[in-house]
């Protein structure tokens, strides 16, 4: 039986659930199952959209005295510290013996706990026989405070989505190169600045790319914004990203829509586009194939979806 190196845990709302697995399928080459998944794929909670916690396994074991013991022969001293408890599908383990448990681990420990300001935490579960024992990073939530930009735009889609494209694009390597094809105020650039990811953006609206430019000053981030046709663009990039113009305030006609898929399609190999609308024409068009997609809803909203499509450039 093959231990993994991480256990991860997701939260997401069911409108962005579809959402939350086209993203781990590019971080970490599989699905999430039942809001967890196992992998030796080490990826950072705060800079995905639905990671909330990240399980660095140091020991294991079938029985939960051997765990306890090899706690004990690991030898950790560190005050400050603080032990969870991490419930996993499957696991009934009953409150009261969660809590036993924990004081079980915690005794194990050299050094004086902090349950409020924890310079480490530590993390206890069990799935399917085995118990695990590890380090426990949780998202930050730092990421939340875009939600606060000072610009913003009724047809913007949320910051959890933003994230999530993000990291499809990127496939989760910072080295990567993105630029925003249609990036308005800038919600997906934010997002990719915050995970350290190298991104452009372009709009040919010079309001937008005014909002887009005091969004990320406002965050201190530093991105090149252009007030362009996409085609007008020169420089290559490993993904593009396109949110492409819906509604009253944003229209496109279907040219419109054609022109920014193919002239986005001259910077990259790779797609990564939002639609609220059957575009599966416009991209066959580009020389590019539909690897992958999802349906994004929106809560509260059942007549509404958004469609992402994953596209790569034929060989």
């Amino acid at each position: 039986m093959h231990i993994y190196k991480h256990i991860y845990t997701f939260s997401y709302d069911n409108a962005e659930a579809d959402l939350c697995k086209l993203e781990s399928r590019y971080i970490f080459n599989k699905d999430e199952n039942n809001r967890q998944l196992f992998s030796d794929i080490k990826a950072e909670p705060s800079h995905s959209a639905y990671i909330k916690k990240r399980l660095d396994i140091i020991s294991y074991s079938d029985e939960y005295s051997a765990l306890i013991d090899n706690i004990k022969k690991e030898g950790i001293c560190v005050n400050g510290f603080k032990v969870e408890y991490l419930v996993l599908e499957g696991d009934d383990t009953a409150y009261a013996d969660r809590l036993n448990k924990l004081k079980d681990v915690g005794y194990s420990i050299e050094g004086d706990p902090d349950y409020y300001n924890p310079t480490v935490t530590y993390g206890i579960c069990a799935h399917e026989g085995i118990w695990y024992f590890g380090v426990l990073n949780k998202d930050s939530f730092h990421w939340h405070k875009h939600n606060q930009k000072p610009y913003s735009f009724s047809n913007s889609i949320g910051v959890s989505i933003a994230k999530a494209l993000v990291s499809i694009a990127s496939k989760s390597n910072h080295k990567k190169s993105l630029i925003d094809a249609c990036c308005g105020v800038g919600t997906i650039m934010l997002e990719a600045c915050f995970a350290g990811i190298k991104i452009d953006g372009c709009d040919i609206n010079w309001r937008a790319c005014r909002d887009a430019r005091k969004n990320l000053t406002h965050f201190n981030y530093q991105a090149t914004v252009f007030r362009s046709d996409i085609k007008d663009i020169n420089n290559r990039y490993d993904a593009a990203i396109l949110d492409l113009p819906y509604n009253l305030y944003s229209r496109a006609t279907d040219e419109d829509v054609l022109h920014i898929v193919k002239s986005s399609a001259e910077l990259t190999d790779r797609l990564v586009i939002v639609s609220t609308s059957d575009i599966t024409d416009f991209i066959s068009s580009t020389g590019f194939s539909i690897s992958d997609q999802c349906n994004v809803g929106k809560p509260g909203k059942s007549g509404f979806a958004r469609k992402v499509w994953v596209c790569d450039k034929n060989i």
